[in-house]
């Protein structure tokens, strides 16, 4: 990431409080998951999921236009990676929302940033941390088990979280590359780009059926906007002006926010086996939080 100069003049961004900010981005995230999950119906939960990188991949590059730095051949090789891995676990996530509440599936992610964490880190809270995320996720994935909802579902649900915080583990280590490379939003935008194309042979023939309908098309763009292109915006804003320790401890808010954002919007109520669940996942982001 690069420094920004002490004499840059403050924008109407910088003026606004880092924690306000992410909770705008996380808000702004969940409640695009939200509309996303309404067109499932209709385009089915991978394609949503792939719409969403490719419309944010339109976006990013018409606004970044990131041919002009003229990226050399490692770096692009090194973003195209990192957007493979991004959309897979979009597309992941999107799936496992298609199928279990919005809350649980977040928690669940969050294990994959939360053994990252305890792999690279040296202290006893980062080993600790894994233990709690994991009895989190467990209490999650148990009360889901007996929540009513047919098995197969379930276990299509469960199995999708987890292979969405496999692919955020692999999110955390290559976007920290693609960073160091200097790139940032400019990285992302190529790396949608690369994401959108390499599934582009799976989710492809959902093209004609959505260039049709204009409405169906903006709805996609709102979940684009809403779920990718502010809340890694926003991210950027925030991370320049909060230490990476402040910034873990406010990531620990994004599985209740998007409990807040299902109980709201989607009327998926959690329960208090549920609730403690989400507790103990936020509270392994806490401790993995480092200065």
């Amino acid at each position: 990431m690069v420094p920004i100069p002490t004499a840059r003049p403050a924008t109407g961004l910088d003026r606004v409080p880092a924690p306000a900010l992410f909770v705008v981005s996380g808000l702004t995230q969940y409640a695009g998951a939200a509309v996303a999950v309404g067109l499932f119906a209709q385009l089915g939960a991978p394609a949503v999921g792939w719409w969403r990188i490719v419309l944010a991949a339109v976006v990013l590059l018409a606004w970044r236009r990131p041919w002009r730095r003229r990226p050399g051949r490692r770096e692009l090789v090194g973003a195209g990676m990192f957007g493979v891995v991004l959309a897979a676990m979009n597309i992941a996530f999107y799936i496992a929302i298609g199928h279990l509440p919005l809350g649980v599936v977040v928690a669940m992610e969050f294990l994959g940033p939360v053994v990252v964490a305890a792999v690279t880190g040296r202290g006893w809270r980062e080993r600790a941390a894994i233990l709690v995320a994991g009895g989190g996720v467990v209490l999650l994935a148990g009360v889901t088990l007996d929540s009513g909802l047919p098995r197969e579902d379930v276990l299509i649900g469960l199995a999708a979280a987890l292979a969405a915080a496999a692919f955020w583990a692999g999110y955390v280590v290559l976007g920290k590359r693609v960073a160091g490379a200097g790139s940032g939003v400019d990285g992302l935008a190529v790396g949608m780009a690369v994401g959108a194309l390499v599934f582009a042979p799976f989710f492809g023939a959902s093209v004609p059926e959505v260039v049709v309908d204009p409405g169906l098309l903006l709805f996609l763009l709102v979940v684009a906007v809403c779920s990718s292109v502010v809340p890694y915006v926003l991210d950027q804003v925030v991370l320049r002006r909060l230490g990476t320790a402040t910034f873990a401890v406010l990531l620990a808010l994004l599985p209740a926010t998007a409990a807040v954002v299902g109980a709201v919007v989607l009327r998926q109520l959690p329960t208090w086996p549920e609730i403690v669940g989400l507790a103990l996942v936020s509270g392994a982001i806490v401790m993995t939080a480092r200065t």
